[in-house]
């Protein structure tokens, strides 16, 4: 949702003469946030594929679940940055989006506890 909300503001918000999507910064930030946001569903695939199988995925889902918080995070943070001082108003989604991504790194496990059972798993597959 919020990247779709930064790439509809940047194609219909003229600066300089020209939509502010053909910025370089603003590519990069729509570009960065696409990544994020594909790598953690490809990772929560991933995680479902191997629970389908009866496979072993709690590293798998726990990878899934921290990628897709922290991007989420992320990519409503970088909508707020492209909106900019509309990002904060609170008749622009942008502005929700960033307080429901935030919430996901806090609920159903933080984000730091992710990584001690990612962590735990690697470790484990180390010592064999």
């Amino acid at each position: 949702a919020s990247i779709d909300c930064a790439a509809s503001y940047a194609l219909e918000r003229v600066a300089f003469g020209k939509p502010i999507a053909a910025l370089q910064s603003i590519q990069n930030k729509i570009s960065a946030m696409s990544v994020a946001r594909d790598s953690s569903r490809l990772l929560m695939w991933r995680a479902a594929m191997l629970k389908d199988a009866g496979v072993k995925y709690t590293k798998e889902a726990a990878m899934a679940k921290l990628s897709a918080s922290e991007a989420s995070t992320m990519c409503s943070h970088q909508a707020i940055q492209v909106l900019g001082g509309m990002g904060y108003v609170s008749d622009m989604p942008a502005e929700r989006h960033y307080r429901d991504a935030r919430i996901t790194e806090i609920y159903e496990g933080t984000s730091e506890i992710q990584h001690l059972v990612i962590a735990g798993d690697v470790l484990k597959e180390y010592k064999g």
